[in-house]
């Protein structure tokens, strides 16, 4: 519980403005420090959290520092974020420097209060010939529970000629190389919308080609240059940092002519993931990250759940080495800082994200259905089967002997106006913005694997100029995110092909 509670417990730190004030123990000092020539300015660099001495992932991070007085500084991080959650800015304002060799040491000494939390942060840093080090010690009380937590950034002051350019300039597969043999045409970028978009073999391997990228001068970007990328789930994201640390996301999507197909055979850990434990079928997201929430942070809420995950790779498979296996499991109900934690947890798995920390104040906005989709799909199909878990409770978590479970197949393409935008569990079938759907749903038992087959109808019409996104989403309890479910309900699922209208040239 220790590694992921702290993910939850600095978020929270990071929206408060914590630092306030900073020790000027020598303000006494006849010393004159040349901030605005020396120290003033903006610095790069990363953050690095130990959380009982396993050092986490970096963090890119931004400082900018300001000449607040003789001697003195003002310490901004700008549109601070942290695993993704956007938190905003937090300021360390008048902080006397102390010389000390080289270097100019500064300190800040703070208590944290709120309905969930107090904590004791110990601030320290210094410059030091360019440099900017800090280091945060935060004792946490979270629920009764302390946690001991250190936050170390160091970065580089900026001479202020970087440059802020983060483009990708150039994106080319070498059709030369093997592993690119099914490129069927060059990418086209469009910059005003961050896309670039490339044609693909309908039956070719596109699970590791490579990229050639170039970049705005000074830039760097992620996945790199000559990496080998997976486009199995029709795109990727490319992130580009500009010189200056500013950065820009593209996303590279793959045409592969009428047919797009999931086998289910590749699993991984997602960027962001609530605990390194949480493995997702590749191009998919899932209610794992639900699940990992509650494991770590349950405790708190008096849940104690220590069995599996509800999204698992099988052997059980229809083809291939592994299936996708989809269970509802009994997380116990209760609530966590005041949110409801559903007696049974739906197995589902969609294309879009999961956002767990969406469940803190909407739990429906956890699930942002859709992908990006530059074709006109018709229609989904694979292969299931199913078995209903005996005991059904609803979202109050009572029993209830006269209702049996259903597993839901659904298939949604709706118009959006931004990549940003997206429908969730609230809207996903209700928006004015559908533009097609199908669904399919049952309570039987099902052996043995089985065709299922989903024939989108559209209630308005496509148009290859608008922008869409489109959502596959499977669960093992039909209505799971109203927290109506069946301790036990298993869906097994593979090869999954979706079939868009074929491309004319």
């Amino acid at each position: 519980m220790k590694k992921n509670l702290f993910f939850y417990v600095f978020a929270v730190l990071c929206t408060m403005p914590f630092f306030t004030s900073c020790s000027d123990d020598d303000e006494d000092t006849p010393v004159v420090i040349p901030v605005s020539e020396e120290i003033a300015g903006n610095y790069k660099g990363t953050l690095d959290v130990t959380v009982d001495g396993q050092k986490l992932a970096s963090v890119a991070q931004r400082i900018s520092v300001a000449e607040s007085g003789d001697n003195a500084i003002n310490l901004s991080i700008a549109d601070f974020s942290f695993l993704g959650i956007e938190v905003g800015d937090i300021d360390l304002n008048n902080c006397a420097l102390t010389p000390n060799g080289e270097r100019y040491d500064f300190t800040g000494v703070t208590t944290v209060e709120s309905t969930i939390l107090t904590a004791d942060v110990n601030a320290t840093g210094y410059f030091n010939n360019g440099g900017l080090h800090i280091d945060l010690d935060i004792d946490a009380t979270l629920g009764g529970q302390k946690q001991a937590v250190t936050v170390t950034y160091d970065g580089t002051r900026l001479t202020g000629n970087e440059s802020s350019a983060a483009q990708i300039t150039s994106f080319t597969f070498d059709t030369s190389v093997a592993a690119n043999a099914a490129v069927l045409s060059q990418p086209v970028i469009d910059e005003a919308n961050a896309t670039i978009t490339f044609k693909a073999e309908e039956d070719g391997d596109v699970s590791a080609l490579v990229p050639t990228i170039e970049v705005s001068a000074g830039a760097t970007v992620t996945p790199a240059s000559g990496s080998a990328v997976s486009f199995a789930s029709g795109s990727a994201t490319f992130t580009v940092v500009a010189e200056d640390g500013t950065s820009k996301t593209y996303t590279v999507s793959c045409n592969m002519g009428s047919l797009i197909q999931y086998d289910f055979e590749t699993w991984a850990t997602p960027e962001g993931a609530m605990s390194p434990e949480v493995v997702n079928p590749e191009g998919w997201a899932t209610c794992n990250d639900a699940v990992a929430l509650i494991k770590n942070l349950g405790s708190l809420g008096g849940i104690t759940y220590t069995g599996e995950y509800p999204v698992r790779q099988t052997t059980d498979a229809y083809s291939g080495s592994t299936a996708a296996m989809l269970e509802s499991v009994d997380t116990q109900g209760g609530n966590i800082f005041g949110q409801t934690i559903p007696k049974v947890t739906a197995g589902s798995m969609f294309l879009g994200t999961f956002n767990a920390f969406a469940a803190m104040t909407d739990p429906m906005a956890t699930t942002e259905f859709g992908i990006l989709y530059d074709k006109k799909p018709v229609k989904v199909s694979g292969y299931y089967k199913y078995t209903p878990g005996a005991e059904f409770y609803n979202a109050a978590g009572e029993l209830q002997a006269d209702q049996k479970d259903a597993c839901a197949i659904s298939a949604v393409l709706y118009e959006v106006e931004s990549e940003d935008e997206t429908l969730n569990g609230s809207t996903i079938y209700t928006s004015d913005k559908i533009v097609a759907m199908a669904s399919f749903s049952s309570g039987e038992t099902v052996a043995e694997y089985t065709p299922f087959e989903l024939n989108l109808e559209y209630v308005k019409d496509y148009d290859a100029s608008k922008t869409y996104k489109f959502a596959v989403i499977f669960s093992a309890s039909a209505d799971g995110a109203a927290y109506n479910a069946a301790v036990g309900s298993t869906l097994y699922i593979d090869d999954v092909t979706i079939e868009n209208e074929a491309v004319t040239e």
